[in-house]
């Protein structure tokens, strides 16, 4: 029964941990931008292409 506490334990804490990174996301910056790489793929890069030969 000792087990199961301590799994309980152990997933609360890797969910606090998951919640304190996905904030930390948040107020970086992380997802400010949602259109331009919805849209990057259907820009064409030329120039790239032209360098890469």
């Amino acid at each position: 029964m000792n087990i199961i506490y301590f799994l309980i334990g152990c997933s609360v804490l890797l969910a606090l941990i998951f919640l304190a990174a996905f904030f930390w996301a948040q107020r970086s910056g992380q997802n400010d931008d949602l259109y331009t790489p919805s849209m990057r793929i259907l820009l064409d890069d030329d120039d790239a292409e032209a360098d890469k030969k």
